[in-house]
């Protein structure tokens, strides 16, 4: 059988769009980093979501291995901005709690529907420092226009997920001693080795902790009201680059919560 020259044309076309079609979608799904998870997804109650979605955070899984736990709202994406190191993978897992949103990545082929009791997942991976722009391509509302978020891409030396807390006496009396306990949460994998810094007046105190990777390390301070006087005093406790500040009074007595009370006889 004799195929003319113009037939052998159409089929070689056909042949390389068949194979440029097979390779655009390998990369797409490979060499890009992207990767979508089909319907076989957890489902959560939107109005009462569950411990996943109960604090919207990024935590970290793996060596350079993150996730990040979103929440889509009228008008808004929980939490603002979403923080990631470079030379990262990070796997968004997103649900919403009103109507359907759509959870899109500007600049880069995340872009996923988020409905209200499923759980939408896609990975991505980062290697530069940039700012990535969240924007919503599902009409949700009057005010659709105006949800957006950030995802930050940080140097990797720039990048923690510490976090310090701090619960004071508020007012105490003087020859008392006032308490200070504070906790160091870490985030990361990796165990943490810093410093934690007291300041009260123009006195300081220093020392060293570690905390466990994925835990937390407490550690308290304390003062003698009498070597401060009556009167505020302004104190700061520091962590690397975290501080939690705050007011001490110190008083002559203390009042009593019962004075001021009617007896009946």
């Amino acid at each position: 059988m004799n195929i003319h020259s113009y037939e052998k044309l159409w089929l070689i076309a056909a042949l390389l769009l068949i194979v440029g079609f097979i390779a655009t979608i390998t990369y797409g799904s490979v060499g890009l980093g992207i990767a979508m998870v089909d319907d076989s997804q957890d489902t959560v109650n939107p109005g009462s979501l569950d411990e996943d979605f109960g604090e919207p955070r990024v935590e970290h899984v793996g060596e350079n291995e993150y996730e990040a736990y979103v929440i889509a709202q009228t008008f808004m994406y929980q939490p603002d901005p979403i923080e990631v190191p470079e030379n990262s993978e990070v796997t968004f897992h997103v649900t919403s709690r009103d109507v359907i949103h759509s959870f899109s990545l500007v600049g880069t082929n995340v872009n996923t529907m988020v409905i209200p009791g499923e759980v939408s997942s896609m990975t991505a991976e980062f290697d530069e420092p940039e700012e990535y722009g969240v924007v919503c391509n599902e009409y949700c509302g009057d005010f659709h226009h105006t949800m957006e978020g950030m995802v930050h891409v940080v140097p990797e030396d720039e990048f923690d997920m510490t976090e310090l807390s701090v619960e004071a006496d508020d007012e105490v009396e003087l020859g008392d001693e006032a308490t200070f306990n504070v906790t160091v949460e870490n985030g990361m994998l990796d165990d943490l080795e810093t410093t934690v810094t007291f300041e009260i007046d123009n006195e300081t105190v220093e020392e060293e902790i570690t905390v466990a990777g994925d835990g937390t390390e407490e550690t308290t301070f304390t003062v003698d009201s009498s070597d401060l006087g009556e009167g505020d005093h302004d104190w700061t406790i520091t962590v690397d680059d975290y501080d939690d500040s705050g007011t001490l009074t110190v008083v002559d007595e203390l009042e009593d919560e019962n004075d001021g009370g009617n007896n009946d006889e």
